[in-house]
C-alpha cells in the first residue's frame, strides 16, 4: 500500500507547478496578443474619453403621432441598434417631448452608429419598370429602354415545410437586357431570367409593354426625372424619389456588382418592411454564398410576396425583376420566373460579416414609429469624466493601500501570497479589457471602473476564506502541509458559492439594464470569473509551494501561521489503546 501513496504524493507535488505554468502562459499569450493587435489600453467610454453626441428631432409624417409611447419605442429601437454593434456603452435617451439624444463613445465607428440610429429602415419591395447604368459618359435613353449589364442575381424560394423549391428555366443564358445588382435575394426567389430570345430590349423594358405597368410610369414628370437622374452624383442620388409615397411610381438609384450606379423607374410598393418578421446574419456554407441575411415574412407578408412574384413571373426582363429598396436606395433587383409562396428569404451577394450584421440589425429591429431629423452633431469632451476618474482612482488606490496594510498586519507573511494574487488578477483584468474593446466594442466608463474596484474586495475575500481555513486546521494541531490540503476543499466550496452569487447578480443586472449600469454589471461579472481562475490556478498552487518552505512550515512568528499566536492545540498523535481489564474480581497482587 505504500507505493500507491508515494505515487499520489509525487503527482500532487507536480500539480502546483503545472497550474502556475498554465496561468503564467495564459497571461503571456494574452499580453502578446494585446501588443500584437496594438490595443494596449482599454477603450474608454464617452464620459472618460469623450465622443459624439447626436440630437434627433421627431418630424412626424402623415399618420404618425408624437407620443410618449412612440418616443419610448424609438429609444428602445435605437438603443438596440447602436449597441447591436457591440458592448459600446452608447447612451440613448429622450430630451423633452420630441428630441432624442444619442451619445456615442470615442473609438466607436460614429459614422456607422449615426446611420444605425438616424435611418428609419423603411424597406419596400417595388417592381422594376426600367433601369440602366447611370453616370458620366452613359446615354440617357427614354424610360422605354432597358439598361445593359450582366445578369441579375439568382434567387430561390423556401417553402414553409423547409424544402427548397428552386425555379428552373429553359434558358441557359440571361438576356442582354438583364441588369446587374451586387446583392441578391435568395431563399425567397431562385430563378434564371426567361425572357424570350426574340423579344427586343425596348419591348422588355417599355413601361407600356404590359397591362400591369402603372399608368403614371409614362407620365412626363416620371420620364423627366428618370432622364435627368445622374446616380453617380451624391446630391442627385440622395434626393432621388424624395417625397414619393409607397403607392407612387418613383425613381431610385442602386449600385451593381461592378460598382457602377444604376437608375430605376419603380412601381408602387407591393411589400413593405413591416411584413418582414425577423432578419439575421448567417454564414451559408451550403451553396458557397458566404455571409447572407435571412428574412422571415409575416403571414400577410408571405401572401404579398407570393402575389408580386406571381405577377412579375409573367413579364420579360427587366419587368420580371423587383427592387428591394431600403431608405430610397435599391440594394438588390433579383428576377423571377414563377410565383414563390415561401415565407422566408435570404439576401446574399458579396457581403462581408460586418455588412451582413449591419443590414440584419436594421431590418431586425424594424422601422421607427416616427421619422427623425438630425438636428445637431457635437463633440463631447472628457474633462468632467476625467476629473471624476482621477478622483475615483485616488480613492481606489487609498482603499487598496489600506487593504494591503491590513493584510500585512494581520496575515504577515501570507500577505505576500494575497498581494501576488491581486496583481495577477489585475493584470488579467487589464489585458482582457484591452482586447475586448476591438473584439466586442466594450468601453470602460465610470460605472465599469467602480465594478473593477468592487471586484478587489471580492478577490480579497476569497483569499481570506482560504487563509482562515488553513489557520483553523493549525489550531486543531495539524502541521502546515496537511493543513493546506485539508483546508482547500472546505474553502473551495465557500469561494464557489460566493462567486456564483456575485456572478448571478451581475448577469441579471446586465440583462435587465442598458448603458452605463450594464457596463458596471459586465465588469463585475468578468472580474468574478477571473477571481475563480486566479484562486484555483494561482493562489492555491502558490500556497502549496510556500507550505514547503521552512519560513512557513516551521510557523515563523512573521509567517502568519505561528501555532502559538493562533492558540494551537498540542500536535495530534496516534496512541495505543490499553486493553480492557478482565471481567470479574481482580487479585490485589496482580493489580
Amino acid at each position: 500500500m505504500a507505493a500507491p501513496k508515494k505515487g499520489r504524493s509525487a503527482s500532487a507535488q507536480s500539480k502546483p507547478w503545472r497550474s502556475l505554468a498554465l496561468i503564467l502562459i495564459a497571461i503571456a499569450a494574452l499580453t502578446g496578443g494585446m501588443f500584437w493587435s496594438g490595443n494596449t489600453t482599454p477603450r474608454l467610454g464617452i464620459d472618460l474619453a469623450g465622443g459624439t453626441s447626436i440630437t434627433l428631432r421627431a418630424v412626424p409624417e402623415a399618420g404618425q403621432k408624437i407620443s410618449k409611447a412612440n418616443m419610448d419605442t424609438a429609444v428602445d429601437i435605437m438603443n438596440r441598434r447602436v449597441n447591436g454593434l457591440g458592448v459600446s456603452e452608447a447612451e440613448v435617451q429622450t430630451q423633452g417631448d420630441s428630441n432624442i439624444i444619442v451619445n456615442i463613445p470615442k473609438g466607436t465607428n460614429s459614422k456607422e452608429a449615426r446611420e444605425q440610429v438616424g435611418t428609419t429602415a423603411k424597406l419596400y419591395f417595388r417592381p422594376v419598370i426600367a433601369t440602366e447604368v447611370s453616370g458620366p459618359g452613359t446615354a440617357s435613353p427614354s424610360p422605354s429602354a432597358s439598361g445593359s449589364g450582366s445578369p441579375s442575381p439568382s434567387a430561390s424560394a423556401t417553402g414553409k415545410g423547409g424544402d427548397k423549391d428552386k425555379a428552373t428555366s429553359s434558358s441557359t443564358a440571361p438576356s442582354a437586357t438583364a441588369t446587374s445588382q451586387g446583392r441578391a435575394v435568395t431563399d425567397a426567389l431562385k430563378a434564371d431570367p426567361t425572357p424570350s430570345g426574340s423579344a427586343s430590349p425596348k419591348a422588355s423594358a417599355s413601361p407600356s409593354a404590359s397591362s400591369s405597368t402603372p399608368a403614371d410610369a409614362n407620365s412626363a414628370k416620371v420620364q423627366a426625372q428618370y432622364a435627368a437622374l445622374n446616380c453617380a452624383d451624391d446630391k442627385a442620388r440622395s434626393t432621388a424619389g424624395k417625397g414619393a409615397k409607397p403607392t407612387d411610381t418613383t425613381v431610385a438609384c442602386g449600385q451593381n456588382s461592378q460598382g457602377l450606379w444604376q437608375k430605376y423607374i419603380l412601381g408602387p410598393a407591393e411589400v413593405d418592411g413591416t411584413d418582414v418578421k425577423k432578419a439575421q446574419a448567417v454564414f451559408n456554407t451550403q451553396n458557397a454564398s458566404g455571409w447572407t441575411v435571412t428574412m422571415e415574412f409575416t403571414g400577410k407578408g408571405s401572401k404579398k410576396f407570393a402575389d408580386i412574384t406571381g405577377k412579375l413571373a409573367q413579364q420579360q426582363s427587366p419587368q420580371n425583376q423587383f427592387a428591394i429598396v431600403l431608405d430610397g436606395e435599391v440594394v438588390s433587383d433579383p428576377y423571377v420566373n414563377q410565383a414563390l409562396t415561401g415565407g422566408s428569404a435570404e439576401i446574399s451577394g458579396n457581403f462581408d460579416q460586418k455588412e451582413a450584421q449591419s443590414l440584419a440589425n436594421m431590418l431586425s429591429y424594424g422601422a421607427l414609429p416616427l421619422t427623425f431629423k438630425e438636428d445637431s452633431v457635437t463633440t463631447v469632451t472628457a474633462a468632467l469624466g476625467g476629473d471624476q476618474l482621477h478622483a475615483g482612482l485616488i480613492a481606489g488606490a487609498i482603499g487598496l493601500g489600506l487593504v494591503v496594510i491590513y493584510l500585512l498586519l494581520y496575515y504577515r507573511g501570507l500577505s505576500f501570497i494575497a498581494v501576488a494574487s491581486l496583481l495577477v488578477s489585475a493584470a488579467l483584468t487589464y489585458v482582457i479589457m484591452s482586447l475586448l474593446g476591438p473584439a466586442i466594442g466594450f468601453a470602460l466608463n465610470l460605472p465599469a471602473v467602480c465594478g473593477a474596484i468592487v471586484a478587489i474586495g471580492i478577490t480579497a475575500d476569497s483569499f481570506i476564506v482560504y487563509f482562515e481555513r488553513i489557520r483553523d486546521e493549525i489550531r486543531e494541531g495539524r502541521t502546515l502541509r496537511p493543513a493546506v490540503e485539508r483546508a482547500w476543499p472546505r474553502a473551495r466550496r465557500t469561494i464557489l458559492v460566493s462567486d456564483f452569487v456575485s456572478f448571478l447578480a451581475a448577469a441579471v443586472l446586465f440583462i435587465v439594464t442598458v448603458g452605463k449600469v450594464q457596463g458596471f454589471a459586465f465588469t463585475l461579472g468578468l472580474t468574478t470569473l477571473l477571481d475563480v481562475v486566479v484562486v484555483f490556478l494561482f493562489t492555491k498552487p502558490l500556497m502549496t509551494i510556500m507550505a514547503r518552505r521552512k519560513f512557513f512550515a516551521d510557523g515563523h512568528s512573521w509567517s502568519g501561521l505561528d501555532p502559538k499566536r493562533l492558540g494551537a492545540k498540542p500536535p495530534l498523535r496516534s496512541t495505543r489503546r490499553r486493553p480492557a481489564p478482565p471481567a470479574g474480581p481482580v487479585d490485589p497482587k496482580e493489580a
